[in-house]
């Protein structure tokens, strides 16, 4: 009987941040078992006790350079809860959600066209050499042109209300500390039609794949799971920025709807297992192992009421009325990411006629507490901080729950359901077996450095071992 092997992937590219995937084979040649393996350690729980309050919004943003608006948003709006300030000024709050829309935009832009068109444009199988966003404008240039500059767009809009296009320092406890300018906004105005004609067709472009596609993307990594995010108050529609918390099962039975952000800990546990850096949340009452979740753009489609703009409406109503698989499917996120690009320009063009933005009332004040808690819907999924402050305004307890970190189960599932497709029986490492395990993981969007709580070498090394140690098999390719 042969003797049971190990298919390590180490580390999974083109996604943010280090990770490894390890597919572990019985005797028979069958899988096992496989894992998502966090490599990195960056502590961010632990050092940012002892610093100030009005420092944390800033701090943070290092966690990532790909969402810094994020975690700025999440941690500003725990401060205000920190200061007392239960509402800001319309001016705050508005300059706010334009700059998170504009993060989201540019964010789903850069994953969907650098990280992921690649596989879809030129297929799983294709050579390594030719899945990159180089080869994209290359035989697509317009396409490739409208990527760079949808993010250009977005990227511009973050620059104008968080005053850097990376680690910004707008928001601040309490609210916001500028406007828009008449002249800025005026700039974007002139751009905001075309912005929304190619969203409407990288949309087509992610619906047309997914429908065209529809036994593939319904049998990759498919599996019924339960969804969470935030919604709004008053009629459960989409809200990135603000609201309150439902998690809906595979069936659409409810779990819990409407609960107060600030109380999330009452449902959600964090696992920790011993061979990964990041945690397995749960909802407690379900137990860790039927009470996972998963979040991002499809859970929030599923999550959700409605869209209260127009066009990202129909074209959510359009993916609800898919066939169940579709729901349900990994490779489903592309099309829910490109709805919510839509979404973000429709909200971009709203607010930028709204006179609010030019508005000098920009922060509020309230009666200190000692607790706060901010929640966002990030471009990956929802985003908890959870921060305690005392006396002295320094921070004394951190707890942050990224998005990538509620998919955790998700993800190790996905990588799971692919490989047993995929790589059992098999007697080589392919490039389109390891390609096709990346994929379930890159369709997630996952920001590894933001959910770890860096090791190793950049280079992939893919290797086969048997229970003895030896080396079967091995592959190494450049990062």
């Amino acid at each position: 009987m042969a003797e049971p092997r190990l298919i390590e992937i180490s580390p999974v590219t083109r996604v943010e941040g280090h990770g490894k995937v390890t597919i572990h084979l019985d005797a028979d040649g069958r899988v096992d078992e496989a894992r998502l393996h966090i490599v990195e350690f960056r502590g961010f729980e632990r050092f940012i006790r002892g610093r100030l309050l009005w420092e944390v919004p800033v701090i943070v943003q290092r966690l990532c350079g790909i969402c810094p608006v994020s975690h700025h948003l999440a941690a500003a709006k725990a401060m205000d809860m920190i200061c007392g300030v239960d509402e800001l000024p319309p001016t705050a709050e508005k300059m706010r959600r334009l700059m998170h829309y504009g993060q989201v935009m540019q964010s789903h832009v850069l994953h969907f066209f650098h990280l992921a068109a690649p596989d879809f444009l030129f297929g799983f199988g294709a050579p390594a050499e030719k899945r990159n966003i180089f080869e994209v404008i290359r035989e697509q240039p317009e396409l490739g042109r409208r990527a760079i500059l949808m993010r250009k767009f977005g990227q511009d809009i973050i620059e104008a209300t968080a005053g850097k296009k990376i680690h910004g320092t707008a928001a601040i406890p309490g609210g916001i500390n500028r406007n828009l300018p008449i002249e800025k906004r005026d700039a974007f105005l002139k751009d905001i039609a075309e912005m929304e004609d190619w969203a409407l067709d990288a949309l087509k472009l992610a619906r047309d794949y997914t429908l065209e596609h529809a036994e593939l993307v319904g049998h990759f990594a498919s599996f019924p799971s339960h969804y969470m995010s935030l919604v709004r108050p008053s009629d459960g529609a989409l809200d990135l920025y603000h609201g309150n918390l439902r998690a809906l099962a595979s069936n659409g039975d409810t779990i819990f709807d409407q609960l107060p952000y600030d109380r999330y800990h009452e449902v959600l546990v964090e696992d920790v297992r011993s061979w990964s850096y990041m945690k397995f949340p749960f909802i407690e009452k379900l137990g860790p192992l039927t009470g996972w979740y998963r979040v991002g753009p499809l859970a929030r489609m599923n999550t959700v009421d409605l869209i209260d703009t127009p066009r990202a409406n129909a074209a959510r109503d359009e993916l609800m009325a898919s066939d169940g698989d579709i729901t349900q499917a990994v490779l489903a996120n592309h099309w829910a990411r490109m709805i919510e690009v839509l979404h973000c320009v429709e909200k971009i063009r709203e607010l930028l006629h709204d006179p609010d933005l030019q508005g000098t009332d920009l922060k509020a004040t309230g009666e200190r507490r000692e607790e706060g808690i901010g929640v966002i819907e990030a471009p990956r999924g929802n985003l908890i901080h959870h921060y305690q402050v005392d006396e002295n305004d320094q921070v004394t307890y951190c707890n942050l729950i990224v998005s990538t970190t509620h998919n955790n189960e998700g993800m190790n599932r996905a990588v799971k359901d692919v490989a047993v497709q995929q790589l059992s029986g098999q007697p080589e490492i392919t490039e389109t077996m390891l390609n096709q395990v990346e994929v379930a993981i890159r369709a997630y969007d996952p920001c590894l450095s933001c959910a770890t709580h860096a090791l190793g070498q950049m280079p992939l090394q893919v290797e086969l071992i048997d229970a003895a140690g030896t080396v079967i098999d091995s592959r190494v390719r450049d990062a």
